[in-house]
């Protein structure tokens, strides 16, 4: 929740330092996409690491950069700074997220072997609701907004490293150390009609929250006239708020049911978003976001949890990192696309373009969803 707090806690700083500095929407969501990219190549590259040299030793290491990336924060005074500060966080988070996932594996209790999957799909969209709404919070009524919620967000990187001191290492070492940091990224050919099958619904949930994330502030401020910093922090905790309650509320509905509540939901919600940006009805449009974020959190719940059931054990590595690095482009590249679209031709059509596309994949993830259900179930 630390990790996935800090990666959304810059969302309402970004009109600040817009304002600031004057930068137009293609760097501010330039500024958020170098995280990702970040946090692929971590992924890729870091993500088997701590099978071979332990658990303690990674997720001390990613406090440590993580730690680093708030003092660049603090002392970022261009973009240049900002950027740099978003490339270490994001390599910082990819290498925690990877070797927290395992270590929950690990420390599953027998009683209750689905906690660590729940965990694994809470805690993350929890923590950037959190991130952006207390971020948004002290931006509006604490002093010194670009600094003080770095400041706490270190202070929370000390407690978690005297965490990682006293958790028990859940993971033996062994050779391959060398061998574990080349990357290896594939989708089993027996797998690809399932996976296949996922994308859809995988592109439309995670190409929202990186509209959100980048975007979702600046839509507040300009198309709704919402001055108000917290209100730009409130606007992503309600699509991420209401998916992290829908991901638990609906953890132990079959998966199948949940991918299709997931894709009807997107598409509803984002339409519905809209359609208060059109009409300039808040209200409407906050009713689109929590709807929406329904279908990000069924999505996140149903996607990797249908992963999770259909990989063999040799498999899942893999094909989880797989589905990470299209969730991350997915997150990454519209947005930046949606930059420089905003910047060419403005907010308002770019929202309405990239709502309509996001409507258009969930209806076709339903389809998709439909289709293999129709598959499974045989002649």
């Amino acid at each position: 929740m630390l990790f996935a707090a800090a990666a959304s806690a810059p969302t309402p700083l970004y009109v600040v330092y817009q304002k600031q500095w004057g930068f137009s929407a293609t760097t501010l969501t330039v500024i958020f996409a170098v995280y990702v990219v970040g946090l692929i190549g971590s992924l890729l590259v870091i993500g088997a690491l701590s099978d071979h040299v332990g658990r303690r030793p990674v997720l001390a290491g990613a406090i440590a950069l993580e730690a680093a990336a708030f003092f660049l924060f603090l002392a970022a005074g261009d973009v240049t700074g900002l950027i740099a500060a978003r490339v270490a966080q994001g390599i910082a988070t990819g290498a925690a997220f990877s070797t927290l996932g395992a270590t929950l594996v690990d420390l599953d209790p027998p009683h209750s072997p689905g906690r660590a999957g729940l965990v694994n799909g809470v805690a993350p969209i929890s923590g950037l609701a959190l991130g952006a709404l207390g971020c948004g919070a002290l931006v509006e009524f604490a002093p010194f907004p670009t600094h003080l919620v770095f400041a706490l967000l270190l202070l929370g990187t000390g407690v978690a490293l005297v965490v990682v001191t006293l958790i028990p290492e859940t993971s033996a070492r062994r050779p391959g150390t060398l061998a574990s940091l080349i990357p290896v990224l594939g989708i089993p050919v027996r797998l690809r009609p399932d996976v296949f099958a996922l994308v859809p619904i995988i592109v439309a949930s995670w190409a929202l929250g990186g509209l959100y994330l980048s975007l979702g502030p600046s839509v507040a401020v300009s198309l709704f006239g919402l001055k108000n910093h917290l209100m730009g922090g409130l606007v992503v905790t309600l699509l991420c708020g209401a998916g992290a309650l829908t991901a638990f509320a609906l953890r132990r509905w079959p998966t199948n049911r949940v991918l299709g509540i997931s894709a009807a939901f997107l598409s509803a919600g984002t339409a519905l978003t809209l359609a208060g940006v059109e009409t300039h009805a808040v209200a409407l449009a906050g009713i689109g976001t929590v709807a929406a974020g329904v279908g990000f959190g069924a999505s996140a719940l149903g996607s990797f949890g249908t992963l999770a059931r259909i990989a063999g054990p040799a498999e899942r590595s893999e094909l989880l990192a797989a589905a990470l690095v299209i969730a991350y482009l997915a997150f990454s590249l519209p947005a930046v696309a949606a930059g420089i679209a905003t910047t060419s031709v403005g907010l308002r059509p770019t929202t309405v373009v990239y709502s309509l596309g996001v409507v258009a994949l969930g209806v076709i993830a339903l389809a998709a969803q439909r289709r293999r259900a129709v598959r499974i179930a045989g002649p």
